[in-house]
């Protein structure tokens, strides 16, 4: 059976943002164009980012995937590890504040930026 890999910003035991990976089956559709079950989603938006754009450290409020469509996303997390994404690919952002925490911008989330000459723009959409 076919699975898709699904990258995935998460919140790991120690309440820091990590990177995981998460397999899909596809094991719906046709052998030339295998597909995953139907998943739910919540809506989507769509964001331009100018260049220069950097955000502070932050927890994602609404798990989502995040869609590259133009430009470069930095990711970065706390261990100061950096992951950058282009046009065409995407990760899944839930690195939710853990419950019952008071957010603090030395220990929870990942921060983000632009790269490069162009916008940053993207697509959220909700899971």
């Amino acid at each position: 059976m076919s699975v898709f890999t699904k990258t995935v910003l998460a919140t790991g035991a120690d309440g820091r943002a990590c990177w995981q990976a998460e397999t899909l089956a596809l094991s719906e559709g046709k052998p030339q164009a295998r597909l995953s079950p139907l998943q739910p989603s919540g809506g989507y938006q769509l964001r331009e980012s100018p260049v220069g754009f950097r955000s502070e450290f932050h927890c994602t409020e609404h798990p989502q995937w995040v869609f590259i469509l133009r430009g470069q996303m930095e990711i970065g997390l706390q261990d100061g590890s950096v992951r950058v994404f282009g046009p065409g690919e995407h990760f899944y952002s839930a690195d939710l504040l853990p419950a019952g925490a008071v957010f603090d911008a030395r220990l929870h989330g990942h921060c983000s930026r632009q790269l490069g000459p162009e916008p940053l723009v993207t697509l959220f959409l909700r899971g």
